[in-house]
């Protein structure tokens, strides 16, 4: 099928959009740190995704870092801020048409766990932010301007497991006129996911989800499928992969996913 995709798009395409959540999974959880204690996470994507353009095959890359703290401020609320750094490189018809690199907007975010169940495993929390413009627009690293959102989230536990479910809200702003008249404002994201306690240090995850497709003239929203395994070889310690792959023609082909998350 042949597109017509602006350059900025491509590359916006490539950006994660989400600093929190139990890696490699996009659907968040329920938990929190408790107050007093902190979460670090160090992870990273690669992904490459292939089009034909007007007959003129477009290859896409892209490389993210992103860091985030996580400090309980109180048992059931936490404060969290993360920043990504990321690279994307773009070859039109065996040309590259762009090679750019550089951090992305930081953000900010509260986790307030509003509902728990207790012993029936079942809580709810919601997670308000906002992104604050340190990243260069023109780059397609940033919006130029700040943004806020606000993600729900369920979670429901037992010894098998856990199933988790978001839905959230992202009211985008744009600095450049360019990125106004291509992109939309509003944009939904809805996803579930699941993880199996398959041994007391190992478990498999699967993500499922959709999110409004940010560019004005297409009518197809992105949808994705992650399958993962988180590793624990102690209580404060988390390694992950992970592979996502895109399910319709609006998404990234594949993303490979890898990440750490240490408590203290």
């Amino acid at each position: 099928m042949t597109k017509r995709i602006p350059l900025l798009a491509i590359v916006t395409m490539l950006l994660p959009a989400k600093v929190m959540a139990t890696h490699p999974l996009v659907t968040d959880d329920t938990g929190t740190q408790g107050k007093g204690h902190y979460q670090f996470e160090e992870n990273g994507y690669y992904s490459f995704d292939m089009q034909t353009v007007d007959d003129i095959e477009v290859r896409s890359k892209a490389v993210s870092a992103g860091t985030t703290l996580t400090c309980g401020i109180h048992d059931n609320v936490d404060l969290v801020a993360g920043i990504p750094w990321k690279w994307s490189r773009i070859e039109t018809g065996g040309s590259v048409t762009s090679d750019v690199e550089g951090i992305g907007d930081l953000v900010v975010q509260i986790k307030w766990r509003a509902i728990d169940t207790g012993d029936k495993g079942v809580s709810l929390a919601i997670r308000p932010g906002i992104t604050f413009p340190i990243g260069n627009e023109g780059k397609g690293f940033g919006n130029g301007k700040a943004t806020c959102g606000m993600m729900l989230i369920a979670t429901g536990r037992n010894s098998t497991g856990a199933i988790h479910a978001n839905i959230g809200y992202i009211r985008n702003r744009y600095q450049l006129e360019a990125d106004r008249s291509s992109f939309r404002s509003s944009l939904w994201h809805a996803s579930l996911a699941a993880e199996l306690n398959a041994t007391p240090s190992l478990r498999p995850v699967v993500n499922i989800g959709m999110d409004t497709n940010q560019r004005n003239f297409s009518g197809t929203d992105p949808a994705f499928l992650i399958g993962g395994l988180i590793y624990s070889p102690g209580k404060k310690l988390d390694l992950d992969i992970g592979i996502k792959k895109g399910l319709n023609d609006a998404s990234v082909a594949t993303s490979l996913l890898a990440g750490v998350t240490a408590r203290f």
